[in-house]
């Protein structure tokens, strides 16, 4: 019974939403919890929970989300209250706004950053926006090609 139904709490944490490696999405999704993309996905993302985009999948995608982790291909910019993490075999082709920006080595992104502090009492940031804004360019060959001209 429908009328009856107690109104179900949605858990930000938990992955409520999946598109399968095999799937191809076109258009914008909002979730309140978190979204896992595997397959191909043209269209942006407005996520109140996590964003995880697997190795295997390709996105031109605008992404908002709490925490974003990227493990495939990525073109389009990305805002994040939280933390970003580009993975060893991740592509970011487009500008962040994040709080918290990890690359692991292998991975790469390509594009501007807008770091913002952590809220806190203590407001610590300088400038109009509080944030600091960097140019990042980083790509697997160039650690190869210190490692040929040193060797």
């Amino acid at each position: 019974m429908l009328g009856n139904a107690k109104p179900r709490r949605i858990d930000a944490r938990t992955t409520d939403t999946l598109i399968g490696e095999s799937t191809i999405f076109e258009g914008k999704i909002v979730s309140e919890a978190s979204l896992r993309v595997e397959g191909q996905l043209v269209g942006d993302i407005e996520c109140a929970g996590d964003v995880t985009i697997g190795e295997n999948a390709v996105l031109q995608s605008n992404i908002h989300g709490r925490d974003v982790i990227i493990a495939g291909k990525v073109r389009g910019n990305v805002h994040t209250k939280g933390k970003l993490v580009v993975t060893s075999s991740g592509l970011l082709v487009g500008n962040i706004e994040v709080r918290s920006f990890v690359i692991e080595e292998g991975g790469v992104f390509q594009g501007m950053s807008t770091m913002s502090p952590a809220a806190s009492g203590n407001e610590r940031g300088s400038g109009a926006g509080g944030g600091k804004v960097y140019e990042a360019k980083a790509h697997k060959q160039q650690k190869s090609e210190q490692q040929a001209a040193s060797g």
